[in-house]
């Protein structure tokens, strides 16, 4: 099938990338991409974006050089509550956001109720579609209950291609991604396949995570990036 979109890639504006905004879409044309979402991270990132960066994404044409263009963000989980590092009024301006745990924003002494009552909460935030890489050990996760709380709210869960690399620094990612897609299609929840990517050589990259649908025998209909006609009930367009 093929992979028309790409809602997690980051631009030097998150601090740590190392490409344009322009040098990223040219790249998601270059693979055929008919949607490039950019999700640069939110300010809890230590050299992340600052929000006025985010109010300001108005400015960025809708349409470039045939290539829809997504303005989002990728937040930080900063508690049990579902708590994240960008406030409602910048949120609402978005067309959607991911949402994701990193180290230097939750701590890894959280436990498994911990996590999930965040995952519950961040799933029932009507300003946010994605759960970005929830396949790393440091948080732990119970994929079933993910799964079905995600299909209830109609919430996207991502299968990362960076988590899926052999020098990833997420924990067991390969075979939580496994499993996630085992929940998945067992309940019949929606994922998006993301590159995550930080340099636009990456943009639209899902080589891992195709590899892994093909194992476990995933249906194409269950994946965003292959059905167009399902985008706008998940990202405002």
């Amino acid at each position: 099938m093929k992979n028309i979109l790409d809602l997690h890639t980051h631009t030097i504006s998150s601090g740590h990338a190392y490409s344009t905004l322009q040098e990223n879409i040219k790249a998601a044309k270059d693979k055929g991409l008919k949607y490039y979402g950019m999700s640069d991270h939110a300010p809890g990132i230590p050299g992340g974006t600052h929000f006025f960066h985010f109010k300001n994404l108005s400015v960025i044409p809708p349409m470039i050089d045939g290539v829809r263009v997504l303005r989002g963000c990728e937040l930080n989980i900063i508690d049990e509550n579902g708590i994240v590092d960008l406030d409602e009024d910048v949120l609402m301006s978005l067309d959607y956001c991911v949402a994701s745990f990193h180290t230097p924003c939750y701590s890894t002494t959280h436990t498994l109720e911990d996590n999930m009552s965040a995952y519950k909460a961040i799933c029932n935030n009507p300003y946010i579609q994605v759960i970005g890489h929830p396949d790393d050990d440091r948080y732990p996760c119970d994929f079933d209950q993910l799964a079905k709380m995600a299909l209830e709210t109609n919430t996207l869960i991502e299968i990362n291609n960076s988590s899926l690399r052999p020098i990833s620094s997420r924990v067991n990612g390969i075979e939580n991604c496994r499993k996630i897609l085992e929940a998945c299609k067992k309940v019949g929840c929606m994922i998006v396949l993301d590159s995550d990517a930080h340099i636009s050589f990456d943009v639209g990259n899902t080589d891992h995570t195709d590899a892994l649908l093909a194992e476990v025998d995933f249906p194409n209909d269950l994946v965003l990036n292959y059905n167009e006609d399902k985008i706008s009930k998940y990202i405002k367009l």
